[in-house]
């Protein structure tokens, strides 16, 4: 059971909520909220009553808050603000995802500024767990106001309207909540804005991209103590001293994995009097290259954590004072600016690694067999592993381009510097997955050239590893169909597999 308050959610909580399914991991509300929310509800109530002017509950939105509303319009106005701002397009988020952005919402609407009843709040985390995910299109949000689009279509679902898919069946909102038992609600005041105005739409693809990017650094760091080994590379460059005075966190942590990953190496000892002066970049600065994408993970990771424990609305009400105040928490540049960050620093990972690709399928580079094969010419071994490496690293740079640096004007110019955060977060999380396929085919290419190595044994990580890898795939003696074999390695990468694997026989990896 998860206990939402509002304040202290992990990233790897929300993963877990977001990877359950509906009689799993329940998810509640900590009985601190309900006081929390009466409060500040009595507070909404007794502007309404008075007739303030407060934004989106008693005027418009956007270029029209001017428009002043009466009493009785407000209440329509809650309605009225989900359909209209329901213009999202294109192929809604997995389930995965939507479970991720509805638990976030319900999260933020917990910490009790936002102004919604209890039991409207306690709909949605209902909604969680008998699994009524709403049909949230991914395009659409600039990312400011908060995710308006895809958080609208959400909160349709809980008035009944909208679509929702409910155990396998997409279905109406309405007809998938009388399934599963859920009354729908009637909107009160503040209700439809406090549903849509927050990031937790980009906040949760981030935050399950981190969650998924923890687990690839380590990986990464696992296929380059591969290649490290049968490319004959040294391990002078990971000496603890030459990190010890460039003191970078990430650097000192990859070099301390790589050590740990090759401990009593044969394959690095049979060669240490050689006469090769210096190894590669992409061998020789792998503590840099992959410690410095640790780093931006690691700053990632924490402007994710803060903003999924944020109050993110617009206005907010601050029951103990009486105050409403209208700011711009929805604004999602924060979250933005890390994403661009973080696509760029995975990107680096699919970089280094596309290169020890090629030197391993390349003899001239490597002193092995022409990618990797007997018969070289008959057969074509893993040379279009490579190409396909080559492919998505092409891709991620296109990706790369940040959405932070652009803005378009919104709402009449009222809204007229915008995030573009949703599109970072999504951009991301195709790097991500581009930078997965391009581990798998390093690991594939390693492991292939380690069985050359027959009377020398690899490093107590690196050979668990390929032991682990040979339980899945086989080496390959003549030419076969390769995207099942990469598709295999990448299973094992995007789930943990490989990684969960080496920390049983070393512990766990930094």
């Amino acid at each position: 059971m998860v206990l939402l308050d509002g304040e202290h959610l992990t990233v790897e909580t929300l993963a877990s909520i977001a990877q359950s399914t509906p009689g799993g991991l329940e998810v509640r509300l900590s009985p601190s909220v309900f006081d929390k929310l009466s409060k500040v509800r009595r507070l909404v109530q007794e502007a309404v009553s008075g007739q303030k002017v407060i934004y989106g509950v008693t005027t418009g939105f956007g270029a029209l808050s001017t428009v002043v509303l009466s009493k009785e319009q407000a209440k329509d106005l809650q309605r009225n603000i989900l359909l209209s701002h329901s213009a999202g397009v294109a192929a809604p988020f997995d389930q995965e995802t939507t479970r991720a952005i509805m638990a976030l919402r319900a999260h933020g609407l917990a910490r009790g500024y936002s102004g919604v009843r209890p039991e409207t709040l306690q709909l949605l985390v209902e909604m969680i767990n008998k699994g009524v995910y709403p049909v949230i299109p991914q395009r659409g949000s600039v990312g400011a106001s908060g995710d308006l689009a895809p958080l609208a279509h959400m909160g349709l679902v809980l008035i009944g309207e909208g679509e929702a898919f409910y155990q396998g069946e997409y279905l109406s909102g309405r007809e998938a909540m009388r399934r599963a038992g859920l009354t729908t609600l009637q909107l009160e005041e503040a209700e439809g804005l406090a549903l849509i105005n927050g990031t937790q739409v980009m906040t949760a693809v981030g935050a399950l991209v981190v969650h998924e990017a923890v687990h690839l650094m380590k990986a990464a760091d696992i296929a380059a103590g591969m290649s490290l080994e049968v490319l004959m590379g040294s391990n002078t460059q990971l000496n603890p001293k030459i990190h010890t005075v460039r003191p970078h966190p990430g650097q000192a942590l990859t070099a301390e994995n790589l050590r740990r990953l090759t401990i009593d190496s044969a394959i690095i000892s049979s060669h240490k009097d050689c006469t090769r002066v210096q190894d590669a970049y992409s061998i020789r600065c792998i503590p840099q290259v992959h410690g410095a994408s640790r780093d931006a993970l690691g700053y990632t990771h924490k402007v994710i954590t803060t903003e999924m424990n944020s109050a993110t609305d617009n206005p907010l009400f601050f029951a103990e004072s009486g105050e409403i105040l209208t700011g711009g928490n929805f604004h999602g540049q924060p979250v933005a600016l890390a994403m661009d960050f973080l696509s760029m620093a995975l990107a680096e990972l699919a970089n280094i690694s596309e290169r020890r690709v090629e030197r391993l399928v390349n003899p001239y580079l490597s002193g092995l067999p022409a990618f990797l094969i007997k018969d070289p010419g008959l057969n074509s071994g893993l040379m279009l592993a490579q190409y396909t490496a080559a492919s998505l690293v092409s891709e991620n740079k296109t990706l790369c381009h940040p959405a932070s640096v652009d803005s378009i004007p919104t709402s009449a110019n009222k809204e007229d510097h915008v995030s573009m955060g949703t599109i970072s977060a999504r951009k991301c999380r195709e790097v991500l997955k581009n930078t997965q396929y391009v581990i798998a085919i390093e690991l594939l290419c390693a492991a292939q050239a380690m069985d050359l190595f027959t009377n020398l044994k690899p490093g107590r990580g690196t050979l668990a590893a390929y032991n682990l890898i040979r339980q899945h795939v086989s080496h390959m003696e003549v030419d076969r169909v390769l995207s099942k074999d990469i598709e295999t390695l990448y299973s094992l990468v995007q789930r943990s597999t490989l990684v969960g694997c080496v920390e049983e026989r070393l512990g766990k990896l930094q």
